[in-house]
């Protein structure tokens, strides 16, 4: 394959990653055992999409705002307590929820059902339409597509992940097989609430940020489509006035985007022993559409700053899976930032920290 498809294979991989799939080495050929075995998998054209998560809600061809929200009854499947703590733990993870309030979130879980598999079984079948989404409990499952009439296995799940939501979202058939390969348990959302739901709330909060994220100019770097998949897996958060948001000396799990409001960042000087020079000194302010928390995530090292609200601050929050995944191309812009934030300690504090490790 020639650079785009050695790109396109690299971000299939990385966005399947943060889901629970882990993807098998490729080889030069496939044996004859494999083309047996494989013999019952369709085809779908669009196999390389199967693996991008939350693809751009924009090309589907369901239109979430036909429909009202009263027109279908609500569907709940009765379960005992210990179902529903193992299914509110499958479903932690899962970034087609994060964004769903309480309501939304207690409506999916009463609508999800278990179903019980064995090895062997053919959960979803590639080519087939589909029905529900999928969220795994437990078990085992390989993921097969076929192409050029070759079936081949291009992936696993291991006790986690979820699958199935690319054929409910854009209205096309399944791109993959999925078949268990140990007994297990998955989750099942109906095709009508994942669409009331999942999809009608995608499509309000892309309506609501895209033209937001769009004029950022740190994401000018991104394609378009790129900028769209951002929408896609932010999440937003309120603090109060004075509410600490991150605390340096802590680890990084999210980078920060100020929506609303005014956050003030600040420093402590670690290894002072006089308390008067070693209180917080406050070294930048941010405002809308400007961003923090990535220093940590870029050198991997816990946060080197604390940040505060100063009155009520909204801000669009992205897990470090999720910027790792689609920031990269973003990466060299932050990197030279930290030049720009050492030059500003040297001006507060008369000597340049080493910002790469914050404890010293």
């Amino acid at each position: 394959p020639g650079p785009a498809g050695e790109s396109a294979a690299h971000l299939r991989r990385a966005a399947a990653e943060c889901r629970g799939v882990s993807f098998a080495e490729e080889t030069a050929s496939e044996s004859g055992q494999e083309d047996d075995e494989e013999d019952d998998v369709e085809l779908a054209a669009p196999v390389i999409n199967r693996f991008t998560r939350r693809a751009s809600v924009c090309a589907e061809a369901y239109n979430p705002d036909e429909e009202e929200d009263d027109t279908d009854t609500r569907i709940i499947h009765p379960k005992t307590d210990d179902q529903r703590n193992r299914l509110q733990e499958a479903c932690k993870d899962i970034l087609l929820f994060k964004n769903l309030d309480p309501e939304q979130m207690s409506e999916v879980l009463d609508a999800m059902f278990e179903k019980l598999v064995e090895g062997g079984e053919h959960v979803i079948d590639q080519g087939d339409d589909g029905d529900n989404f999928y969220v795994i409990d437990r078990g085992t499952y390989n993921i097969y597509v076929k192409c050029d009439g070759v079936g081949r296995c291009v992936g696993t799940y291991d006790n986690r992940g979820s699958f199935g939501e690319l054929a409910l979202m854009y209205n096309t058939s399944r791109a993959a097989t999925i078949i268990a390969t140990s007994s297990g348990a998955v989750w099942g959302l109906d095709r009508v609430t994942f669409r009331r739901i999942i999809v009608k709330n995608n499509a309000k909060k892309r309506k609501m940020y895209e033209s937001f994220i769009e004029s950022l100019p740190f994401l000018k770097s991104l394609e378009l489509s790129e900028r769209l998949k951002v929408v896609d897996v932010i999440d937003t958060k309120v603090y109060k006035d004075g509410e600490q948001i991150i605390a340096q000396g802590d680890m990084a799990d999210c980078f920060f985007i100020v929506e609303s409001g005014e956050v003030r960042i600040t420093m402590k000087r670690k290894g002072k022993q006089d308390v008067d020079e070693n209180e917080a000194v406050e070294i930048a302010r941010y405002t809308r559409g400007q961003y923090f928390g990535e220093l940590a995530l870029v050198t991997n090292k816990p946060r080197a700053a604390s940040a505060f609200a100063l009155g009520t601050v909204k801000c669009l929050v992205m897990d470090v899976q999720a910027f790792e995944r689609l920031l990269g191309p973003c990466m060299d812009i932050m990197k030279r930032n930290i030049t720009h934030y050492e030059e500003q300690l040297v001006a507060l504090f008369g000597s340049s920290l080493d910002l790469t490790d914050p404890g010293n």
